[in-house]
């Protein structure tokens, strides 16, 4: 019978140490101090079995995410699934914008904010709890990233409107203080796509159109019949589409242009101001 040193020491020939210990704690539903106090224990040989498991599957390409069912984002975990993209942390920086744009148009807390693409749902849950009183509304073209993120919604607490529909499709008639979007923008024949964690994720929620602008353009091309006058729309895109992004938005009648850094460097978020005539 093998000790959890033992286990771990096997699983790093193979994964990196850290994710080793990040499974084994998800099998054994320890944290980490205990798992470190703890390393000269016996592991049972279902708990090995189920580690053991989980380790072949992440060597082979999984996600960590999917395998543990979840993803940190903003100070929350959010349930994941193959269903859904997962969170990433520079996406924290769209949270972060929506709640300034919020106090800008001088809405506060009877904000009406719209998430489109919602996948997990951690961008309108987020604001729905870090903007109380704010009306939220999210919107996904699939039915089972909806699943997740109504799930997610009840798990934290959160009260947000989820729709079906393929972009504004079904907001009809409906305006918006502050539309935010974290939209697929990567280009189809991206090679990436077969590369790592990317293999497992949704390619719909990844890649959209041989620039990969194609969900950008609609977005942003018809964003000003859902917004209110002096509403904003935020977009979050790729590493290279910050040039693009200015000139789609300029062209489509947005002032007030923004672009905006993520921790990395990278101009990661555009939006503008939506200046009614």
């Amino acid at each position: 019978m093998s000790s959890i040193a033992g286990a771990l020491a096997a699983a790093r020939q193979v994964i990196p140490i850290a994710e080793a210990r990040l499974l084994l704690r998800h099998v054994l539903g320890a944290g980490a101090a205990w798992l470190e106090a703890h390393r000269d224990d016996a592991l049972a040989r279902a708990d090995a079995e189920a580690f053991a498991a989980l380790v072949e599957r992440r060597a082979g390409g999984e996600p960590v995410a999917y395998l543990l069912g979840f993803r940190e984002f903003h100070g929350r975990e959010f349930s994941v699934t193959p269903d859904v993209l997962i969170p990433r942390p520079e996406t924290e920086l769209l949270v972060e914008l929506a709640r300034e744009k919020v106090e800008k148009v001088g809405a506060g807390e009877t904000a009406n904010i719209l998430d489109l693409g919602t996948g997990s749902g951690c961008v309108a849950i987020t604001l729905a709890l870090e903007i109380p009183g704010a009306r939220v509304a999210a919107a996904d073209i699939s039915a089972a990233a909806l699943a997740v993120a109504r799930a997610n919604a009840t798990l934290l607490g959160a009260e947000v409107s989820f729709v079906e529909s393929d972009w504004f499709s079904g907001f009809a008639g409906r305006r918006f203080d502050v539309i935010v979007s974290n939209p697929p923008y990567v280009a189809a024949a991206d090679p990436h796509l077969s590369e790592g964690d990317l293999r497992f994720e949704p390619p719909s929620a990844l890649a959209c159109g041989a620039d990969g602008l194609d969900a950008i353009r609609r977005i942003v091309t018809d964003a000003s019949r859902y917004l209110e006058a002096g509403g904003w729309l935020l977009l979050e895109h790729g590493y290279d589409q910050a040039a693009v992004l200015r000139e789609l938005l300029a062209a489509a009648g947005f002032a007030d242009i923004e672009q905006h850094r993520d921790l990395a460097g990278i101009v990661r978020v555009s939006g503008g101001r939506w200046a009614a005539a």
